[in-house]
């Protein structure tokens, strides 16, 4: 099983990116389009797993939420990585707020324990809206003044971590919850 930690935005939240993300899907990129029902943050990237590890990895995260309390996130503007010219995804950002990053560190010492290896790169929140599918030069002339003009703010409250299962067919990629650890600490 291909699985990855995320947190599933609200769908109010998800159709308030869409909506303000409109300019970008109509500018006649060469962008696949992720469908507003996948939009995500991904917390962490598992790989491939053997169902035997699942108890254990609903553990670690039960135990993880179970020590955090509910907070406030947002979404706020968009951009590309790894750079505006020459997109390979375009994202709208999630602000990395203390607890936000906590969560995360939280998360990645606890499943270090059992074999899954720490994340050395900066934590850069966001969630996907669309993958380049030509990097062409030229072809993405005037994203950077087009992602500038777009406004977004979008605030959710972060309430659980959901372990999810990614499966690609010829249809694309599907996610399927697994597992919802709430977010409990302080109650």
């Amino acid at each position: 099983m291909r699985l990855f930690l995320a947190l599933n935005l609200p769908k109010k939240e998800r159709q308030r990116i869409h909506r303000a993300a409109r300019p970008l899907r109509e500018g006649e990129l060469p962008v696949r389009w992720v469908d507003l029902e996948q939009y995500h943050v991904t917390l962490k990237f598992l790989g491939s797993v053997r169902k035997g590890a699942l108890d254990s990895i609903r553990h670690t995260l039960d135990e993880v939420t179970s020590n955090t309390a509910p907070f406030d996130a947002a979404v706020t503007g968009f951009g590309a990585f790894p750079t505006i010219r020459r997109p390979n995804v375009l994202w709208a950002g999630v602000h990395a707020t203390p607890e936000l990053r906590c969560l995360k560190q939280d998360l990645e010492w606890g499943l270090a324990e059992l074999g899954f290896e720490k994340e050395t790169r900066a934590f850069h929140p966001h969630l996907t809206l669309g993958r380049a599918s030509s990097d062409g030069a030229g072809l993405f002339r005037g994203l950077d003044e087009l992602v500038a003009s777009l406004d977004l703010e979008a605030p959710f409250v972060v309430r659980a971590v959901d372990l999810m299962q990614s499966r690609t067919s010829s249809d694309g990629v599907t996610y399927t919850l697994v597992h919802r650890a709430r977010l409990t600490g302080g109650d």
